[in-house]
């Protein structure tokens, strides 16, 4: 048994076989999991048969859910001061766009204790999948991952496009579907090249998962041909290339759709 009362863990990218080792010791030990939207149903099959489990997931672009962070952050005290062993169990890693430090952060001014267990990320998993690697000894040597969706609440971004634009070979945007136009026209208007690769990946590392690629100014236009929902990762740079030679997960073996001058391949 764990000496830490809360478990703030990364299920990972959607494969369930992608969970770490410890992530599944404690999903068994659990008396009260919390999970969100795109953990893979078949993990909680992991927990014992008297486990708590309680859905806290957020839908959609505009985050509208019956829980607010608040009320998430207040749950897994209240069940940590009752004695349980708790797990927050969250898609990808808590710590990649998933709001665990600000569970961390309440449970430590709470004087609960916790630990973290990181999680596969669908930043690097979902291209992986579709054969892209992020960085390639030839191609490229840096990438970034950026929030393609904030918090609507905020006065103003805080993604700078203006030095991300040029600043890494490889980007590699999450929950960015919704505004993948104007994401795309702040990448060229600041000096991205409008010939670069890119892709974008639904469900990436499922049977579901979906990929799209095309230039990266005929990215938004290639998305809606497709009909290509989220959640997805976008993923732009010269490492795009390199899918038509890897690609090698069976779901992701594709026809090729023409859309002018550009060749966009499209998932089962």
């Amino acid at each position: 048994m764990t000496p830490y009362v809360v478990s703030l863990i990364g299920a990972g990218p959607g494969d369930p076989d992608l969970i770490t080792v410890k992530a599944l010791k404690r999903i068994r030990d659990a008396d009260v999991i919390a999970y969100d939207r795109l953990v893979n149903q078949e993990i909680m099959t992991e927990a014992k048969l008297e486990a708590e489990l309680i859905y806290v997931g957020k839908h959609g672009l505009d985050c509208k859910t019956t829980w607010k962070q608040e009320d998430i952050n207040e749950l897994l005290i209240q069940k940590a001061m009752q004695g349980k062993q708790v797990v927050r169990l969250k898609g990808g890693d808590p710590f990649i766009f998933g709001r665990g430090g600000e569970e961390a952060l309440a449970l430590r001014r709470a004087g609960i204790s916790f630990e973290i267990i990181p999680g596969i990320s669908s930043a690097i998993a979902a291209p992986a999948y579709a054969g892209i690697p992020v960085t390639h000894r030839y191609v490229a040597s840096s990438f970034a991952v950026i929030a393609g969706h904030e918090d609507p609440l905020k006065a103003e971004s805080t993604v700078h496009w203006d030095r991300l634009a040029t600043a890494v070979d490889t980007l590699v945007i999450l929950m960015g579907v919704g505004n993948c136009e104007s994401i795309v026209s702040e990448l060229i208007v600041h000096g991205r090249d409008p010939e670069t690769p890119a892709a974008a990946i639904r469900y990436g590392t499922t049977k579901e998962q979906e990929t799209v690629t095309a230039k990266l100014v005929d990215l938004p236009r290639a998305i809606r041909e497709a009909n290509l929902k989220a959640p997805a990762a976008l993923v732009v740079g010269e490492v795009v290339r390199l899918r038509e030679e890897l690609v090698w997960f069976m779901h992701d073996k594709v026809p090729q759709v023409k859309l002018e001058a550009d060749l966009v391949w499209v998932a089962e």
